[in-house]
């Protein structure tokens, strides 16, 4: 079973949070949005936090800019993941810096791509 959480996930189509939702849900993975204002996100159960998600997910793709994210990295690190995506956007040094001190295993890219899919296509 291949798992993502997507941190930052959105309602708005138009967000990447939103594509990388339907991209993932296109390749067959399971989804755990995370949001703390949203119940569901394309027909799927969102979860208010990070720790809130029922399993280890294999990846964590975050859609947060740098000073919220830093406030989650903690609980990122305790949930535990293969992978953590910083998308576009989402880098500093300092979240690098804490990323590593945690022992995050950290890639920068866009998740959506990483996935197989081009974010145009959604």
């Amino acid at each position: 079973m291949k798992t993502v959480a997507i941190i930052g996930a959105s309602n708005d189509r138009t967000k990447f949070g939103n594509k990388a939702v339907r991209a993932f849900l296109q390749q067959g993975y399971t989804v755990w949005p995370v949001n703390p204002k949203a119940k569901t996100i394309e027909g799927v159960p969102v979860f208010p936090g990070i720790r809130d998600v029922p399993a280890r997910p294999e990846l964590v793709s975050v859609y947060l800019p740098p000073a919220m994210l830093l406030k989650v990295l903690p609980d990122i690190a305790v949930l535990g993941c293969d992978e953590l995506w910083l998308n576009p956007g989402t880098e500093s040094d300092a979240v690098l810096a804490a990323a590593a001190q945690l022992g995050l295993n950290v890639i920068q890219g866009c998740s959506i791509v990483g996935v197989g899919i081009s974010p145009a296509e959604l």
